[in-house]
């Protein structure tokens, strides 16, 4: 769910990541924000000029409940596994922009293989709106976590690549709807 730039005061210290640079910092309490993106599993928040990802994990840093991961049936095969895959990728958000991964076009190639035992490798070639993004390596452990979560998935593999380069003709209609263009 996304938030209308709500103004609230942090209640603890708190480590968050600078964007775009990737740059760690800490938040100290009674630091007062606004909320810019609540989406996926994370908060945008805008602190004097500057934006920062808190993870959902410290939600309650902000007076936030922690958000849930979705719970996704278990499926057989690797083509219900594919679906779930993307759906998952539809709940990673680039912390700039208030729109998912999937719908900005950053995944090229996303393939659901089997592997012994039952289980499946998930590869994924993706690219970032820009390649000295500093927020790619954030995105890169939120994919992991969240996939790694799916039933049957014991491995994901993700490449960044930047040929073809990322521009807004890859982005979905429904992406380009939401931001106005």
């Amino acid at each position: 769910m996304s938030t209308k730039r709500e103004r609230v005061m942090v209640t603890r210290e708190v480590a968050v990541t600078c964007v775009p640079d990737g740059r760690p910092a800490e938040l100290p309490a009674g630091t007062l924000v606004q909320i810019t993106q609540a989406l996926g599993a994370s908060f945008t928040l805008l602190v004097d000029g500057q934006l920062m990802r808190l993870a959902g994990a410290d939600a309650d840093a902000i007076g936030k409940s922690v958000p849930l991961a979705p719970v996704l049936p278990d499926v057989a095969g690797p083509a219900g596994l594919r679906g779930q895959v993307w759906q998952t990728l539809k709940t990673c958000y680039d912390p700039e922009i208030p729109v998912d991964i999937v719908e900005l076009g950053l995944v090229y190639v996303c393939d659901v293989l089997p592997m012994d035992g039952g289980e499946f490798r998930v590869s994924i070639k993706m690219t970032l709106t820009a390649p000295g993004c500093g927020m790619g390596d954030m995105l890169v452990d939120e994919i992991h976590e969240k996939l790694l979560a799916l039933p049957h998935v014991a491995e994901v593999d993700l490449e960044f690549v930047f040929d073809p380069p990322w521009d807004r003709s890859r982005m979905s209609e429904a992406a380009m709807l939401s931001l106005g263009l």
